[in-house]
């Protein structure tokens, strides 16, 4: 019988909570850097990342209940008060509650590759959404990805080069929960590497 899930209502954020753009200083109670990252899954990357970094804020977005779930119960259960956590459509969400020049750093850690051709339009990593993004950052905030699949890495190349004007290339920063040999130190990459497939990375800074 595995783990109850429990719900932690200062971690569990709700897109109905917000009404217009969401105050990060209002809702952590501080003003601090902000890290979003987009593909939760169960919070590996957020517990880790927010016990190193207890002075940045972290805000997750996870579409998938049962990954939410499962990262809001882990969350919780560590007490970190500097994480949080939302179910939502990442794009609605940063297009309807979040400001501009109000996120430091993104990150996007081997979203869905949709390898199918007629699928690619879904990859989150496109013109658009990259419009979205640069929007809500910082200037010399940053976008970090990581993919194992090189052709989706190479479309990721081709839409950052579109924003050269905007954005640069910068050295990729190694997460906290990132073990040796790797890079992002997520489920996801532990398995591929078990595979021994290869994860591409990508840093961005917005100029």
């Amino acid at each position: 019988m595995g783990r109850i899930l429990r719900e932690y209502e200062n971690v569990a954020l709700q897109p109905e909570d917000f009404d217009g753009r969401v105050d990060f200083a209002g809702l952590f109670g501080r003003a601090a850097r902000v890290h979003v990252e987009i593909g939760s899954g169960k919070g590996t990357f957020l517990v880790h990342e927010g016990r190193a970094y207890p002075e940045i804020d972290f805000v997750g977005i996870e579409w998938a209940r049962k990954y939410y779930r499962h990262a809001v119960d882990r969350i919780g259960r560590w007490g970190l008060t500097n994480v949080r956590i939302i179910r939502a459509d990442a794009v609605t969400w940063l297009s309807k509650s979040v400001a501009d020049a109000s996120v430091d750093c993104f990150h996007i850690y081997f979203p869905d590759p949709w390898p199918k051709k007629r699928h690619h339009r879904r990859r989150f990593i496109q013109q658009a959404t990259m419009g979205v993004l640069v929007r809500c950052l910082k200037t010399d905030g940053e976008i970090r990805l990581a993919t194992d699949h090189a052709e989706y890495f190479e479309q990721m190349q081709a839409v950052a080069s579109c924003w050269r004007g905007v954005l640069e290339e910068v050295a990729f920063t190694r997460p906290a929960g990132a073990e040796g040999g790797e890079l992002t130190g997520t489920n996801y990459e532990r398995k591929y590497l078990r595979e021994e497939r290869e994860t591409h990375t990508l840093a961005l800074r917005k100029r």
